[in-house]
């Protein structure tokens, strides 16, 4: 990398830093009797100071910080490990050093992802990389192909969702060493896992990061994100700031090992240039670690834009639509964004399941009227992640709740059997395979004015929903900072002990093998699919797989039955109830009903 700091084959190490408002930058190395050495930096062309350093100075496991003009000491902004957290010391690491044995893994095709999205500080009691792996080969069972890590990059404290990443290079302390990430990944691989990577390129967090001071070039002035300044991906020196996100990426991609990378929150990255840096790191992903073996990236783009997508280097989107519209018909909730899918849910959802997208240029009520979304119907299942939970859509709830605690057992089994049968990849969100009852709030480890700020920040987010219009009930909504709040959204494994638990992991087990085994062989050269609708609750989906055959759903999400003619032919494998193929022939879908059939193609 052109970033931080670097073992040279002679075993050197060659430091560098950018930092074009200082004049002078001194690298600062702690030695093991903890007495500190200055050493000027070189000062080089377009704000670049560097340095390298003899073996006998400096080696793997050397502390260092940078003094910039004789003042302020700062971490390295490209740091790969800083053990003592974000205002600490950055620590040299020997890339090469871990003895990779995953030389035959090429990763596996899109089609098969089933993604299992979990936080490496409440999936286990320890919290870190280390005790992730004896979970594995749990997942393996349960049927999931792929794990997703919320970000990982060094935050302030020892605990937090991720998206508050002040040194995007380094992995955080509390989880462990680099090394221990990457036998993390390494593990995964050998269980036939990939391992995608959330990663956040739209902010930095707002405690540990020290570029203002030195890089303003940084981020722009024109430019503005709900976190504050947008990065400068467009605008003078923006060249330097899109390497070191492109370096980032790939870093993450060919030092870890990781199978793919999920861009946080895309519509927040605003770039006039073309192409724009979400392209452009697309394009060198492909042209790096894509070309010897398969790599997937994926987005969160909360416009609902189809270009990435069209271009063949992005893998798929977060379609937090479908996840809107099961939400309210499961729970009923019209609140907030709730609102945008309360007129027709049923008609949301079945164009999901068909066409991507439910908003594809239409106003939206929850913002003010504005066109959202784009045409989505000649993009493939494989373009849209399916979902009924994420960090996001439990973590944003006041109190946490996982949807199993929102709705009856069987209207939730029977959104399962639509999600999970779809021809959509589906992404489940740690513990909910179980119904686990440990809630997934907001925490962070913040001090000070900003733990004030960002405690009545959240609850003021609340203050626009009934529930919570009086001041004294949002007084009751947990404080991200407490401690406590981390503690209570830890996994308990032991639940799955307990029948009621076992009931559900075996509904998620039994739906995945059969999703295995029935759709995903023919989802290769799939396309879009065509929807009709029954009723107020029922609906009728159907796709051509890539094989020939026909692919058909017909449900009824709500609580009342449908009346009407009812096409359907093929073999059932799934079945809601076992009656079901004689009272559809009767004319009817009895409520809450789920039914999935596949005709083969003529000979």
């Amino acid at each position: 990398m052109p970033f931080g700091s670097c073992l040279l084959p002679d075993r050197s190490i060659r430091f560098r830093l950018w930092a074009p408002a200082v004049r002078q930058v001194e690298l600062i190395l702690e030695n093991n009797t903890g007495k500190e050495i200055s050493l000027p930096m070189q000062s080089l062309a377009d704000g670049w100071f560097q340095l390298e350093t003899s073996p006998q100075l400096a080696a793997p496991g050397t502390l260092y910080h940078y003094r910039l003009d004789g003042g302020l000491i700062v971490p390295d902004p490209a740091s790969r490990a800083n053990p003592q957290d974000v205002h600490g010391p950055s620590q040299v690491v020997d890339a090469t050093a871990f003895i990779w044995r995953d030389d035959s893994w090429q990763g596996r095709p899109w089609h098969e992802a089933v993604i299992y999205e979990l936080h490496l500080g409440t999936f286990t009691d320890e919290g870190t990389f280390s005790a992730a792996i004896p979970r594995l080969d749990y997942l393996v069972e349960l049927g999931i192909t792929a794990i997703e890590l919320m970000p990982v990059a060094d935050f302030p404290g020892t605990r937090n969702w991720g998206y508050d990443g002040a040194l995007l290079f380094a992995p955080d302390h509390s989880y462990g060493t680099p090394d221990a990430l990457k036998a993390l990944v390494q593990a995964a691989h050998a269980r036939g896992l990939m391992v995608l990577l959330d990663v956040v390129y739209n902010h930095f967090g707002p405690d540990g990061n020290y570029l203002h001071t030195y890089a303003p070039q940084f981020f722009s002035e024109r430019h503005h994100t709900p976190w504050g300044a947008a990065i400068n991906f467009d605008g003078n020196d923006s060249r330097i700031v899109r390497d070191f996100f492109i370096h980032n990426a790939l870093y993450w991609l060919e030092e870890y090992h990781f199978d793919g990378l999920r861009l946080d929150a895309v519509h927040a990255i605003v770039d006039d240039s073309r192409p724009d840096i979400v392209e452009e790191l697309a394009a060198k992903v492909q042209a790096g670690p894509g070309q010897s073996r398969q790599v997937h990236l994926i987005l969160e783009n909360d416009a609902n834009a189809v270009g990435y997508l069209q271009q063949g280097t992005i893998a798929a989107q977060w379609n937090d639509d479908i996840h809107h519209a099961l939400h309210l018909l499961l729970t009923g909730e019209r609140d907030g964004y709730y609102a945008d899918y309360a007129d027709r849910p049923t008609h949301h959802l079945a164009r999901c399941l068909a066409e991507g997208f439910a908003f594809q240029g239409e106003p939206s009520l929850c913002r003010e009227g504005r066109r959202r979304g784009e045409p989505s119907r000649d993009l493939p299942p494989g373009a849209f992640i399916n979902f009924c939970q994420t960090h996001d859509q439990i973590g944003n709830r006041a109190y946490g709740e996982r949807i199993a605690m929102l709705t009856p057992q069987k209207p939730l089994q029977v959104a399962l059997a639509v999600l999970l049968l779809a021809p959509s990849p589906p992404l489940l969100f740690m513990g909910e395979e179980f119904a686990a009852a440990t809630p997934f709030q907001f925490f962070c480890d913040f001090h000070g004015e900003l733990a004030d700020a960002v405690t009545e920040g959240r609850r003021r987010e609340f203050a626009g929903f009934r529930k919570f219009s009086d001041p004294a009930a949002r007084a009751h909504i947990p404080d991200p900072n407490d401690p406590a709040t981390f503690v209570r959204c830890k996994l308990n494994w032991d639940c799955l002990d307990e029948p009621q638990h076992q009931v559900w992991l075996e509904h998620y087990k039994n739906l995945l093998t059969l999703r295995r085994t029935h759709v995903v062989p023919r989802l290769p050269g799939i396309a879009g699919g065509e929807f009709e609708l029954m009723g107020t609750s029922g609906l009728v989906v159907r796709w051509r797989l890539g094989d020939g055959a026909r692919l058909t759903l017909l449900a009824n999400l709500g609580d009342s039955p449908v009346e009407g003619v009812i096409d359907f032919a093929g073999t059932a494998f799934y079945l809601s109830q076992a009656d079901l193929p004689e009272i559809f022939a009767a004319g009817r879908m009895p409520p809450w009903c789920a039914a999935w059939f596949i005709e083969e193609a003529a000979r």
